[in-house]
């Protein structure tokens, strides 16, 4: 195996971006923590979603809140593909409902390993709230009681800033990136390789992506892999510290899931394609690519 590659200090002050199942239940009743369920069902053969509403309120985390992930997180922006970011009105009045205020430290959780969770994190940072962490292996990882029913909550004070340009790119800055992007690509590999495409125009992938199955940043258990670990598989992927890198997937959720593992590994600063394959796959003039690339 080889020894595992370093792995640089992270800034001590910051929360997340997870936190352990015994964390959350030693600190649930903090007055700061907000817990958030943002479980949602993505159907990758039928190309179909569906709210985890009905899951909340059969049981969730005491004191959780649920949100919506096509309802409260998703905007109306036309032709940038399925699921673009909402608008910073839109996203504050869902967070402010959500219970969020600006002193808050924000927990959240679905039952897929952070597919959805991860969404939601990078949404909170893009729009000016960096408090926020993913509860490492989801609703699983949580040791206590359930609490059924719809959790009562008072109005948060969140205000959701400017969104951050850099953190994000569109359409037409992908087709001006340089040979040196490295572009990851994180649906799974059959999605990738163009071998069946159940929702969107074309199959395929955009030219020169590699394949980081957002299912490969986790241990069987459904929790992430070490930082190290981590490191080790981006680093494979081409991703070296300082260089530029653009997580896409189908319209953009999976794709956040590899920008946690790459906080994780010490490797910070990629940039979401929102838009992702479903953007791209219906641009008329937009190469694609098929196979292992």
């Amino acid at each position: 195996m080889g020894e595992e590659p370093s792995l640089p200090a992270r800034p001590g002050s910051a929360f997340g971006p997870l936190v352990s199942g015994a964390w959350l239940v030693d600190n649930l009743t903090a007055p700061d923590l907000q817990v958030i369920d943002c479980r949602w069902r993505y159907d990758h053969d039928g190309g179909t979603a569906t709210s985890g509403r009905g899951a909340y309120e059969a049981g969730h985390v005491p004191g959780a809140v649920f949100v919506d992930i096509d309802k409260d997180t998703t905007g109306t922006q036309p032709g940038v593909g399925r699921r673009p970011p909402p608008e910073p009105a839109a996203f504050q009045h869902a967070m402010r409902r959500a219970g969020v205020s600006s002193g808050s430290r924000v927990v959240l959780y679905d039952d897929r390993s952070g597919f959805s969770a991860a969404w939601l994190w990078w949404l909170l940072r893009y729009h000016g709230h960096d408090s926020v962490a993913l509860l490492d292996g989801g609703l699983p990882a949580w040791r206590g009681p359930l609490e059924r029913g719809v959790a009562p909550r008072l109005e948060g004070d969140v205000r959701a800033s400017q969104p951050r340009s850099d953190m994000r790119i569109d359409y037409e800055q992908m087709r001006q990136l340089p040979p040196a992007v490295v572009l990851l690509d994180a649906r799974r590999p059959s999605l990738f390789r163009g071998e069946f495409e159940p929702k969107y125009p074309k199959a395929g992938h955009i030219p020169g992506a590699r394949n980081a199955y957002w299912k490969g940043n986790l241990l069987p258990d459904g929790t992430f892999a070490s930082p190290p670990v981590l490191r080790r598989r981006y680093l494979e992927l081409g991703v070296r510290e300082g260089a530029a890198v653009v997580a896409y997937c189908g319209s953009g959720i999976s794709a956040t899931h590899d920008l946690v593992a790459l906080e994780l590994a010490g490797l910070p600063g990629a940039r979401l394609y929102p838009g992702s394959w479903s953007d791209w796959s219906a641009r008329q003039d937009a190469p694609i690519e098929i196979g292992d690339g």
